[in-house]
């Protein structure tokens, strides 16, 4: 049975048009495990869904884990598979559709997770996914980056050569320390500014500030939960690659169901502000796109 929370609400506004901000709410470890009970549940209540939304995961890690080996940059195989925690949010709004379909009570199917796409905040979406892509591409380049300067442009002859130079050597553990070090604050910067703002933005319909403000708020009121959700999930992430990153198919989604949850638990409700409506689907050119994609482009 799915938890009920209050409906969703919009940010409200003040008499001089000034956003209210939502209250945020201090949460324990306990929440943080019934947020994995609930998007667990969520996940059983559709696991076909879910696996068939999530497959993609699995298979990118496995192409990227062929041309890694192909093209001998073995190196860079751990920072891809890290760097999924990093867009790992937006990747999920699929998983949140569901789990707000199965909280309000209407059916949740495959078909349904994708009505994300038609909501009035989905430029919103679309623009902070933009921003944790490039946090991706700049912790694979920062990643290589440390490579080469503690070892060199020289490559690795196979795979028990570079696990014995990583794990037995000086060099080996300053790449480890510096590299982890590194991918923390990348981590980090991710979870600051999307813990909840993909929730919010379909919840709400807020825009890009107010949804990262939000996550900016949610953090700095409970520093030491959400370093704990943090690393439940790059754990969980980690068994989830094991073995060639065929686990993501379950973790991912659950996750994803998860974090919905934990949502609901942080960001506290307000039923009685105003519900701003979907927006209507106005026909468009095929010219317009990509720019009628986003919610701030006047309708003419």
């Amino acid at each position: 049975m799915a938890t009920t929370y209050p409906a969703a609400a919009s940010f409200a506004r003040s008499t001089e048009g000034a956003v209210t901000q939502p209250t945020i709410r201090a949460i324990t470890s306990a929440d943080l495990f019934d947020a994995l009970r609930l998007g667990w549940e969520d996940f059983k209540a559709v696991p076909s869904h879910a696996v068939m939304l999530c497959v993609i995961y699995p298979l990118v890690g496995l192409v990227a884990a062929r041309m890694v080996l192909g093209y001998s940059v073995l190196p860079l195989l751990f920072p891809l598979a890290a760097g999924f925690a990093l867009v790992g949010p937006f990747a999920a709004l699929g998983f949140y559709e569901l789990s707000r379909r199965r909280e309000a009570g209407e059916e949740a199917s495959a078909w349904q997770a994708f009505d994300v796409l038609r909501s009035p905040s989905f430029g919103a979406m679309l623009g902070l996914g933009a921003m944790l892509l490039v946090l991706f591409v700049t912790w694979v380049a920062t990643a290589q980056a440390i490579y080469v300067a503690v070892f060199g442009y020289e490559p690795a002859a196979e795979i028990p050569d570079f696990v014995s130079r990583v794990l037995t050597t000086p060099q080996g553990w300053q790449l480890i320390a510096v590299g982890c070090g590194t991918g923390l604050l990348f981590a980090l910067v991710s979870m600051c500014v999307s813990v909840v703002s993909f929730p919010l933005m379909l919840d709400r319909h807020a825009g890009i500030a107010d949804a990262m403000i939000t996550s900016l708020r949610a953090v700095m009121r409970n520093p030491v939960t959400m370093a704990t959700w943090g690393l439940i999930v790059a754990a969980l992430l980690v068994v989830g690659s094991l073995p060639m990153f065929l686990g993501l198919a379950v973790v991912v989604p659950v996750l994803g169901h998860s974090t919905w949850h934990l949502y609901r638990k942080v960001v506290e409700q307000n039923p009685d502000a105003p519900v701003i409506p979907p927006r209507s689907r106005i026909k468009r050119s095929a010219a317009d796109f990509p720019v009628s994609l986003f919610q701030w482009r006047n309708d003419k």
